[in-house]
């Protein structure tokens, strides 16, 4: 069985030495870089499966090197990792297309569940055998699992990675209440330490794109339970 190949970037050696240690003993392969610049050439010219990357960087900031990746690759799983950790900071950085968020100083253990987490998450999104012609559907919303594709009648609808797992749960869920601990555990992998504010924040700007200019909304909000997504009638 071929080994899951993880780029760590981050310019601290200390860390990097740990998380070295640590993924290797749990059978992952490893690429390191640390500084941006020597990132992304890293990036282009090898193959992973899930990128660490730092945001405080020289050379290259995290953040411009997330950019750059996400231009072109929307499927390779990426995890920031910071020394910010407020609600808003976490929302921030998963807007710009990371996967997951986790702040320093943290635990190894939460570390490897996360990555474990998003790597269970990237087969059903990116390995699954699926015609480019057949989607899932909501009305006239359609997401395409090989593809990434999302249009509305007729129109095209980019989201970014988190926003595109939110909407492939809900549709492969339509017409089931689900409440945020359940979309918490499924979409982002793990438990918030009951912040589940996230949820509601990111069902917040799926509206915003798949609801708010058409005719017919198709994300309902149940009170104190959650959401649920179905058919216009």
């Amino acid at each position: 069985m071929t080994k899951e190949s993880i780029l760590i970037v981050e310019d601290e050696e200390k860390i990097v030495r740990l998380l070295e240690l640590e993924l290797e003993y749990e059978g992952y392969t490893i690429g390191k870089a640390m500084d941006g610049i020597d990132a992304l050439e890293a990036y282009r010219t090898g193959s992973w499966d899930l990128i660490l990357l730092d945001v405080m960087l020289p050379g290259l900031s995290g953040i411009e090197l997330l950019r750059r990746i996400r231009a072109d690759d929307s499927l390779t799983p990426v995890i920031m990792l910071t020394a910010k950790g407020s609600l808003e900071d976490k929302v921030s950085g998963l807007d710009l297309g990371a996967n997951d968020y986790i702040t320093k100083p943290f635990q190894i253990e939460e570390l490897l569940a996360r990555i474990r987490a998003v790597l269970r998450m990237r087969p059903a999104a990116t390995s699954k055998e699926v015609d480019d012609d057949e989607w899932l559907t909501a009305g006239d919303l359609k997401l395409n699992e090989k593809t990434r594709e999302v249009t509305r009648g007729e129109t095209n609808i980019d989201l970014t990675p988190k926003e595109h797992d939110l909407l492939l749960f809900l549709l492969k869920n339509k017409r089931l209440v689900l409440n945020r601990d359940q979309i918490l555990e499924a979409v982002w992998g793990y438990d918030y330490f009951g912040d589940t504010n996230v949820v509601d924040v990111y069902i917040r700007y799926l509206r915003k794109k798949i609801d708010y200019h058409f005719e017919t909304p198709l994300i309902h909000t149940i009170r104190g339970v959650g959401y649920v997504l179905k058919d216009a009638k």
